[in-house]
């Protein structure tokens, strides 16, 4: 167990680096000037200059590299272009919104797919199960931004029953959470219907069935607890592309979350503040996934963590 933790510890500090390099690198690639966004009109070229060299852009590219990541190594993500500062505390003061909404979502997620999915594989090819596949299908197509609209359109404006944007109460995130829980229950219940489905028609469950085994047990006890492992693995990989922020939802909604934050970082072109988003997400959701691959063996003691699995 130990040297499993301490080879993904070591796998999640690369696969950060990658990362945050990708992105520095990409950045510095894309068109435009930095320095326009934060100079005053018609700027004259000494100006512009001049904001070069306080954001350190003046300097070459593997120069202003080696110094970022000496920065890092000290926990210094530098400074925010747009708030003048620390580009880490702005960050962390927008991740507990966009942490909230996901793990609102996920939980709401797994209550929901978690059951859904079981019903459709116990009442697979009958007439209601066709109308819950056709509705999962219809959720799984529908683009998220449309989804949000709509929502919008006939709760917040329609009807006034929520806010429209922003976070003024606990009712606030009902609308983007909705949105977000629409897509993600449509991919669990299918891959739940899926896993039970093949379970449920096993050798394995016919004999308990012929011994006399509840279909409670046989469901739950049996078939579930064998399809737990790749339905952990999917809820835990949405929930970490949940905290790498849902920006298409933070923006429908005016969330202000790590992903709204990280589409203003863009458009200002603030290197710093996009560096430190990915980089803190990245870590964060990396870490989710090493609890994930954690809680394998609770759920089934055959799996031995860093080994193959002995039946």
């Amino acid at each position: 167990m130990r040297r499993y933790v301490l080879k993904r510890v070591a796998q999640t500090v690369l696969t950060a680096w990658m990362t945050v390099t990708a992105v520095f690198i990409l950045l510095r690639m894309a068109p435009g000037d930095p320095a326009v966004n934060y100079a005053p009109p018609n700027p004259s070229s000494e100006q512009l200059e001049a904001i070069r060299h306080q954001f350190g852009l003046d300097q070459p590219v593997l120069q202003q590299y080696l110094t970022y990541l000496g920065q890092v190594l000290r926990g210094d993500l530098g400074q925010s272009f747009q708030f003048r500062q620390q580009a880490l505390s702005v960050v962390m003061e927008r991740l507990p919104y966009t942490i909230t909404l996901a793990v609102v979502a996920i939980v709401v997620t797994a209550l929901v797919a978690v059951p859904l999915g079981v019903w459709m594989a116990r009442r697979r090819d009958t007439a209601p199960e066709l109308g819950a596949n056709m509705a999962t299908i219809a959720g799984q197509s529908m683009p998220d931004f449309w989804i949000g609209f709509v929502l919008l359109i006939v709760f917040a404006v329609n009807l006034q029953i929520f806010s429209p944007s922003g976070f003024t109460s606990m009712s606030s995130i009902v609308l983007p959470c909705l949105t977000i829980v629409i897509l993600q229950v449509a991919l669990i219940s299918r891959l739940v219907r899926r896993e039970m489905v093949t379970n449920l028609t096993a050798p394995y469950v016919t004999i308990a069935r012929s011994r006399g085994v509840s279909e409670r047990r046989l469901t739950w006890r049996y078939a579930f607890a064998n399809s737990a492992i790749p339905v952990v693995t999917a809820l835990g990989t949405r929930f970490a592309a949940m905290l790498n922020g849902v920006v298409i939802v933070e923006v429908v909604f005016k969330w202000p979350g790590v992903g709204e934050l990280v589409v203003d970082a863009l458009q200002r072109r603030d290197f710093p503040l996009i560096q430190a988003t990915v980089l803190v997400t990245v870590v964060l959701a990396l870490v989710v996934q090493l609890l994930v691959d954690l809680l394998y063996p609770l759920m089934d003691p055959r799996v031995r963590l860093g080994q193959e699995a002995r039946a």
